[in-house]
């Protein structure tokens, strides 16, 4: 098995921004269903659970270096971009600007994990 430190930096750093974003994913799920409204519509509730579960699981196969990770970082980058484009309609909402944030840098990691 190949230790963390013998990863490629970018591997690593991908691995970070998806664990972050899973997080800051999770803590809108709460923000948002305490906000109530729109943001605790189903359906942008369920976006940023999957969200938070393709991250966690990109991540996984990262650490365990399975050749599958291209596979799943495809599809994160994928949810995560989506995910950001709907946490932006909520407009000057800090918290919502932080997860789109979030899900964009891991979207970016993940394609370049793609790429490699």
């Amino acid at each position: 098995m190949v230790t963390r430190t013998e990863m490629p930096t970018e591997m690593q750093e991908c691995i970070a921004n998806c664990g972050d974003c899973a997080g800051v994913c999770l803590e809108t799920v709460q923000y948002c269903l305490e906000r109530g409204g729109n943001h605790a519509d189903p359906s942008h509730i369920r976006l940023l659970q999957v969200c938070a579960e393709i991250c966690r699981t990109s991540a996984f196969f990262m650490h365990v270096r399975t050749p599958f990770h291209v596979q799943t970082c495809g599809v994160c980058a994928d949810v995560c971009e989506i995910c950001a484009e709907d946490c932006e309609r909520f407009g000057d909402d800090d918290q919502m600007r932080r997860c789109a944030a979030a899900c964009r840098r891991c979207a970016e990691s993940c394609r370049s994990m793609v790429a490699a």
